[in-house]
């Protein structure tokens, strides 16, 4: 009480001292520090330190009480912790030991604070192997640690993907997955823009892309990131066209992991495929959903979904029949809380439920865009097989090696039929064909075209039926006529719904017996198949879209056939009609859906293919008149200018019909000089789009391309865009091209900008507009081109600044730049210097003579060597405007011992 009192009383004789001072000095410290009221303040402040000190002393023994306990508790704790770990890494060890006996199954350990703690030491133990590069380890420590019912689950799945069926599913009869895989040609990247072209048109302007051109991504390192790359990913978008290999590619990603090859930090994978998606009708939770297909997960705990490593795998998103509505759908993030399959799907793609969880989509292209770009880590495409796999798939399925030499020089004699083999399934119909007729005698003629090789296709599967269902040699013509019209049925009304999957009540509707399905033809066990392991229902799908198209194709002809009642002039002229009718439809399809419909029609409309088909057509319904009348009609619509993907597939359909006379004439006009050139000759639009036919389907591969060759124009360039995109070197100088060319040229680039590799355009007029556009093609990281020369094409400092910024994007491959005789100034070539000081910059040759470039560009580029002076072997900056010293720090620079210049010209 008394020091409270007095530190009052301090108050109160402070504020009166303050008050003193400010009254009767000008100095009120000094003044107040010498009066007698201040004497009792340094008594009572000592009296307030001394407690404080008690205090801090207080506080300080306290705290030493408790460092002194934590010491105490964690060296105990560590004590624990060493002897916990000496034990589990003990027990590692003997299970590691060759020495310890295998186990079938282990014993569930019901304490699961001990499981807690064992499995949180292995993933210590794991990751320190690994490492240490001891993965084959880590990987059995790991699948002899799996919980059993982990176990359980990897055993089924090993079950169900250790073998695969070719086109059919029959029991007992299937091959070891891992015996007959061809690792397929799969690409890492991609713009994610929708392709509306038809996928066997985008197969076969894609089937000369090199296999450099992109990295090339193994199928079990899809979520790992590209060394250099820091992101995290999450989900992982898979494209590819109809039978390219994705669901192969899943069941062999599957398949890896379940024996313990791949991936196994993955606890857990749950395929998940929307074709059995579709069947589920009723609300669940996510994880009732997974329960639902994997039995032995019912175990898991909500709280397992988060601590565990898990994947879902949606295969085949153009199947779905789901209503995937990512901006609408209700929010979800309980793994228990039960909504509609649509609601589970898209929150667990966004990332709502289980942010943590890897996701895998597969799809074809025309049907990706249903998965928002923001939900999608990484895009990966399916190429299929390219040349070297198309060989090695033939010599694994062809055991005769005079058989396969025989077929791989017919598939090549081909182009249409080896642009197709890039399918793998499509690579099983060849096999299937050409093994029955060249080991045969050749008494029949071998197909050329896809109408022929698909028609063989379906005789033989015909046959195959009847032999092996009905003991016959001979086809019942009634009963298969009457099956082919069924599937044929079923495939038109199904291509015009967009659908590639059908259920029971589909194949009802088109009188196919559901029951009889598996054994109804040939054509039903293979061509048409029935999915196997599916636990809601059916689901049956034609084993390509492009079986689905022929046998739509082949309806349609039959039912042509029996629209002919013997009045041939009138059925001639309906027919002509129809077929005209087709044309048209093919033509208005924006994404080409009827292209390959048309081909095959077309094709069926040849007496040598209704020949073939007699048994199963009552009637012939072609004529020469038939034929001569749409031969003329696509000319006619040829010559209408139509974009050159449109004019390609009117000329495929030409070549169907076996008609020749326009690629003839182009042919014509290339040889009429000796030079194969066009310069001088007016070439109509039908006569342009055939020599780009000529050109993309030439048995050469083009690998350079030399507009000058045929016309120095920029209509020979908008003309023949196709066949640039296809070229990996294209010469495009000194053609009079000007910022229209290369708004059409960039554009083209854009679609397809990791072909090209050499890029010539010298003497050209783009203007800085021109050189903008070019440069938005290089800063797309998929851009890959090396060499690049815009000699003497009207550049100034804007287009350098446009050039520099496109490198400064993606700096890492081109390799050579020629801007000698442009105007950049010395502004534009200290923006080029920055570039180069990127220590990711690899150009090795740079041109800048007569650039007009004084001492501060010299100065530039003297710097810029001197931070990066490892890459550049050519410098020519000859005819500029230079003072010595300038040019001398240049020539200094070969001194340098990093300094890689071979050649400067100064």
């Amino acid at each position: 009480m008394n020091f409270t009192m007095n530190l009052s009383e301090e108050h109160t004789d402070t504020k009166t001292n303050k008050s003193l001072c400010q009254k009767e000095s000008a100095e009120p410290s000094c003044v107040s520090m010498k009066s007698d009221a201040s004497m009792p303040l340094p008594i009572k402040f000592s009296l307030r330190d001394s407690s404080a000190d008690l205090s801090k002393e207080r506080d300080q023994t306290e705290s030493q009480i408790i460092k002194e306990n934590l010491d105490s508790i964690f060296k105990e704790v560590e004590q624990k912790i060493i002897s916990v770990m000496k034990n589990e890494l003990n027990s590692f060890k003997r299970l590691l030991s060759p020495d310890y006996p295998e186990c079938t199954e282990r014993e569930e350990d019901d304490d699961k604070s001990h499981i807690r703690v064992r499995e949180a030491f292995l993933k210590i133990t794991l990751h320190i192997l690994r490492k240490m590069n001891q993965k084959n380890l880590a990987n059995t420590l790991q699948t002899k640690l799996m919980p059993v019912y982990q176990q359980k689950h990897k055993s089924r799945l090993k079950e169900k993907y250790l073998r695969v069926n070719e086109g059919i599913f029959r029991h007992g009869d299937s091959t070891d997955l891992n015996e007959i895989y061809t690792e397929l040609y799969i690409t890492e990247g991609g713009s994610g823009e929708i392709n509306n072209e038809h996928e066997v048109r985008q197969i076969e302007t894609s089937s000369r892309r090199s296999e450099t051109q992109e990295r090339q991504i193994k199928c079990n390192d899809i979520f790992k990131a590209v060394p250099g790359q820091h992101k995290h990913i999450r989900s992982v978008l898979t494209k590819g066209v109809a039978g390219i290999g994705k669901t192969v590619s899943v069941q062999k990603f599957i398949l890896d992991w379940t024996e313990g090859k791949e991936n196994q930090d993955v606890h857990f994978i749950f395929p998940l495929p929307f074709r059995e998606l579709n069947l589920i009708k009723k609300n669940l939770s996510l994880m009732d959903l997974v329960n639902h297909f994997n039995i032995e997960t019912k175990k898991l705990t909500s709280t397992d979904y988060d601590d565990y490593k898990v994947m879902f795998i949606f295969d085949g998103l153009d199947e779905s029949r789901l209503h995937l509505n990512f901006h609408n759908n209700p929010s979800l993030s309980d793994v228990t809380e039960s909504a509609s399959v649509d609601v589970l799907l898209t929150n667990l793609i966004k990332g709502n439920l289980l942010p943590s969880a890897l996701i895998w989509i597969t799809s074809r292209p025309a049907a990706a865009n249903q998965i928002p770009p923001e939900c999608v880590d990484q895009i990966t495409e399916v190429r299929g097989f390219n040349n070297p796999q198309k060989e090695e798939y033939f010599r694994k399925r062809i055991n005769d090696q005079s058989l396969y030499d025989k077929i791989i020089t017919h598939i090549r004699s081909s182009r249409s039929l080896y642009i197709m083999c890039h399918i793998p399934v499509f690579c099983w119909i060849t096999a299937t064909v050409l093994e029955t007729m060249l080991s045969e005698a050749e008494t029949e003629e071998i197909p050329k075209t896809l109408t022929q090789m698909f028609t063989h296709f379906l005789i033989f599967q015909t046959k195959l039926k009847s032999q092996k269902y009905d003991g016959k040699y001979e086809i019942d013509p009634d009963q298969a006529r009457k099956s082919i019209f069924s599937l044929g049925k079923l495939a038109y009304e199904q291509l015009e719904k967009g659908n590639l999957i059908f259920y029971e009540e589909d194949l009802r509707d088109c009188g196919i017996d559901v029951k009889e399905v598996s054994v109804y033809s040939g054509v039903c066990t293979q061509i048409f198949r029935e999915e196997p392991g599916l636990h809601l229902g059916k689901v049956f799908s034609f084993i390509h879209l492009s079986i689905q198209e022929f046998l739509a194709a082949l309806f349609k002809m039959i039912s042509f056939s029996k629209q002919n009642t013997g009045l041939c002039n009138m059925f001639s002229s309906t027919m002509t009609d129809s077929l005209k009718q087709e044309v048209d439809k093919a033509l208005q399809s924006e994404n080409g859906h009827w292209d390959l419909f048309l081909r095959f029609l077309l094709g069926l409309t040849l007496e040598s293919n209704q020949i073939l088909l007699q048994d199963l057509m009552r009637k012939t319904v072609s004529s020469s008149h038939i034929s001569q009348e749409t031969v003329a009609y696509i000319k006619e619509k040829i010559r209408e200018n139509q974009s050159p993907e449109k004019s390609i597939n009117l000329f495929h359909c030409l070549n169907e019909l076996n008609d020749q006379s326009l690629v003839q004439e182009v042919q014509i006009f290339v040889s009429r000089t000796g030079v194969s050139r066009l310069s001088g000759v007016s070439l109509s639009p039908a006569q342009w789009s055939a020599l780009v036919f000529v050109l993309l389907n030439s048995e050469e591969e083009l690998d350079e391309f030399i507009l000058s060759k045929y016309d120095p124009s920029e209509e020979c360039l908008l003309r023949l865009l196709p066949v640039i995109k296809a070229s990996r070197k294209a010469e495009l100088n000194n053609c009079s091209i000007t910022d229209e060319g290369f708004v059409a040229l960039a554009s083209a680039l854009r679609s397809n900008p990791s072909h090209l590799r050499h890029l010539n355009l010298s003497c050209n007029n783009p203007g800085d507009s021109g050189v903008k556009l070019l440069s938005d093609v290089l800063k797309d990281s998929r851009c890959k081109l090396e060499i690049l020369q815009l000699w003497d094409c009207s550049i100034t400092d804007e287009g350098f600044i446009a050039l520099a910024s496109a490198l400064r994007s993606n700096p890492s491959h081109l390799r050579h730049l020629n801007l000698s005789f442009n105007k950049p100034g010395d502004s534009g070539v200290k923006l080029l210097s920055d570039v180069l000081k990127d220590s990711r910059c690899k150009l090795e040759k740079l041109d800048l003579s007569s650039c007009g470039i004084t001492d501060e560009g010299f100065v530039a580029l003297a710097s810029a060597l001197s931070s990066n002076p490892s890459h550049i072997r050519y410098l020519d900056l000859s005819y500029n405007k230079a003072g010595d010293s300038e040019v001398n720090m240049l020539s200094d620079l070969k001194m340098d011992p990093n300094c890689k210049l071979e050649k400067l010209y100064i």
